[in-house]
């Protein structure tokens, strides 16, 4: 035997040797740790924080009803800070030293990518909850949030028919990094499917914790005198607050332009007069406003759950998607771990496809086997003056994702991992 086959054996060895003592170390005693990797400072803390409080909240609910397979959960929080490549280091902490069975994290796309090497070196699991660009499938991740043809894509089709006012030029307007820049090449090409010109079409990108939105909005007041435009917005954390206000300074009423934005729900209003913004529009895949018997349970919990442990502003707490999808992912992973009757990473794999849950939109949910995604349904919704949205729009049932959008050449292929 070759001495590069025996270095291969035993790396191979060795790694399998350690993904075993993970595994081991992740039912050590009578807890299960998961990890909670998400920004609780820096400018993502605004959307972020509140997706580790729910995954709190769901992990103590879980605990309550007798924990799984017998076993207490136990969280291991870390604050990547909105530091991009410390997303990286703290996944790696989480899984090599907190010795974690999962992770449930990130928000931004760069964050998600920042962290992947990590899991898939060492084999472990991220549940990721926020809608994003596609373009990714990975074993190693289940995506709760939305692909684009469960969001951007039905979001347009919506501003451009009547309904949604007959849109004919468009601003994409966003952060300027991965996910609204991937989202925008999507949206072109789908636009450019429509018959909808180039010149018809202005996009427009601005840094992380951007703050100064007075030329830009100007500039949209502009281009809007060309023919009925919409605002399409892929702002993401405290960004969206100073957008929002210059909107309303500027007097650009939704009857004139309407924005609709994927990153803005009802955390992110919370700081803001939304009575200027009556009307704008966010997509999603739940709200807080929808009526079921689950969702005001949960709401009910969360609410509860917000004054008991005292958090910041707990009189106003609100639910918004992302948190749904964080409190899904988990109920879902405990169902796939009892079934799968362990933690190892392949096992639960294994275990979660077809798994369903009846989520708080009112819709049962589907983790669909091929692709790592949920089933979902699409909501429109207008801002309200309260910060709540009411739903003008949503699909009949659950839509299956196509994490490789059909509108970008050559994915033809790619729906399946």
């Amino acid at each position: 035997m070759s001495r590069r086959i025996l270095l291969k054996a035993s790396a191979a060895a060795a790694l399998a040797l350690t993904t075993s003592s993970f595994m081991h170390a992740a039912i050590a005693g009578d807890t299960i740790k998961i990890g909670i990797l998400h920004s609780l400072s820096g400018t993502m803390a605004i959307s972020e924080t509140s997706l580790k409080d729910v995954a709190l909240m769901t992990i103590d609910e879980i605990n309550a009803s007798g924990g799984v397979m017998g076993k207490k959960l136990e969280a291991v929080i870390v604050d990547p800070a909105s530091n991009w490549p410390l997303f990286a280091e703290k996944a790696r902490q989480l899984v090599s030293q907190d010795k974690v069975a999962v992770v449930f994290g990130c928000w931004t796309s760069v964050s998600r990518k920042s962290a992947l090497p990590v899991f898939k070196e060492l084999n472990s699991l991220l549940f990721y909850p926020v809608q994003y660009e596609g373009e990714e499938l990975e074993k190693n991740v289940f995506y709760t949030g939305a692909a684009p043809n469960q969001q951007a894509i039905p979001a347009v089709e919506y501003l451009m028919s009547k309904d949604g006012g007959g849109a004919k030029r468009f601003v994409l307007l966003g952060t300027d990094y991965v996910y609204p820049r991937t989202t925008n090449k999507i949206l072109r090409a789908f636009l450019k499917s429509k018959g909808v010109k180039d010149s018809d079409i202005d996009e427009v990108y601005t840094p992380f914790g951007h703050a100064d939105y007075q030329t830009i909005v100007a500039n949209i007041k502009k281009f809007s005198a060309g023919g009925k435009t919409a605002v399409i917005s892929t702002i993401n954390g405290d960004s969206n607050v100073p957008f929002y206000k210059e909107l309303g300074n500027a007097g650009l009423k939704a009857t004139d332009v309407p924005v609709v934005a994927f990153s803005v729900g009802e955390e992110e209003l919370r700081g803001v007069d939304t009575k200027p913004l009556l009307g704008h529009l966010a997509a999603w895949n739940y709200f807080e406003s929808v009526k079921n018997p689950v969702n005001s349970a949960f709401i009910k919990q969360w609410k509860a759950y917000a004054l008991a442990k005292k958090l910041p502003n707990a009189a106003s707490a609100v639910t918004n998607d992302p948190m749904e999808a964080t409190y899904v992912g988990i109920h879902m992973w405990k169902q796939a771990v009892e079934k799968a009757k362990s933690t190892d990473t392949d096992k639960v794999i294994a275990a979660m496809g077809g798994q369903t849950f009846k989520a708080p939109s009112g819709f049962t949910l589907t983790m669909d086997p091929t692709n790592h995604h949920l089933h979902k349904p699409v909501m429109i919704g207008e801002i309200k003056g309260d910060g709540q949205f009411n739903v003008v729009w949503k699909t009949k049932a659950p839509i299956r994702a196509q994490p490789w959008s059909p509108f970008i050449a050559g994915n033809e292929a790619k729906q399946k991992l």
